[in-house]
């Protein structure tokens, strides 16, 4: 039987390696599950974790090492680490005041297609942004989400995603700039970008915002956008 509800558990402020070895002990138990399981039957190790992490640069398997534009005697001058993953996308930066979402879950047995998926996550953050009376949306050709796409020059990416799929099973996700000190960008081409810039729901509205509350906005959205229950544990 398809069961909708999904755990959600928030991590907090977690070491980057840390929450990268719980996401791959986690994906290789709901594929062992799923392998297992009688048809119909969804994995009961499903996830989505919330999260922050300390300052960290990624590289995804796509990604050039010249877009991190520092090196590594400046990484520790900025307290920073940086990894090379197996997600798809280019180079990105997490750190705290930042919600990095990650869910794993079996897109198979939610019946969502991986395009869509990527699309969800993406309606997720957008629906977010609405709640805070910030219109955002997709720019054709980049994943994530994006604000001033049709204003050249202003455009200015809010949501980060990058995702890897093993048996239709997910992790990596999604990164939301919140309060995230946005200096940090200074030293990578986002993305891969070198014309356009980041920004954060604090700096769209000059206001620091509560991470509690935002979680929790953006947790009922995802919800709604996959039609499942999260269960807090």
């Amino acid at each position: 039987m398809i069961d909708t509800r999904i755990p959600f558990r928030d991590l907090g402020l977690i070491d980057y390696k840390e929450a990268w070895d719980l996401q791959e002990k986690t994906l290789d138990k709901v594929v062992k599950e799923k392998l297992a399981a009688r048809e119909g039957e969804s994995p009961s190790s499903q996830v989505v974790y919330f999260c922050e992490h300390p300052h960290v640069y990624t590289l995804g398997k796509s990604g050039e090492n010249q877009n991190l534009l520092i090196p590594d005697k400046f990484l520790q001058k900025i307290n920073a680490s940086f990894y090379k993953i197996d997600r798809g996308g280019d180079i990105t930066y997490h750190g705290p005041g930042q919600i990095v979402g990650y869910p794993v879950v079996d897109l198979e047995a939610l019946g969502i297609k991986l395009r869509d998926y990527i699309w969800m996550l993406e309606e997720s953050v957008i629906r977010t942004l609405h709640h805070y009376s910030i219109s955002a949306g997709r720019l054709e050709g980049g994943t994530g989400v994006w604000i001033d796409i049709a204003t050249p020059g202003k455009t200015r990416k809010i949501c980060a995603i990058g995702v890897r799929v093993s048996r239709y099973v997910t992790m990596h996700g999604f990164a939301f700039n919140v309060n995230t000190d946005l200096n940090y960008f200074q030293y990578i081409n986002p993305c891969g970008y070198t014309d356009k810039g980041v920004t954060s729901l604090q700096k769209e509205k000059d206001l620091e915002m509560d991470m509690d509350e935002v979680k929790k906005v953006l947790r009922v959205k995802m919800s709604e956008v996959f039609q499942v229950e999260l269960i807090i544990e």
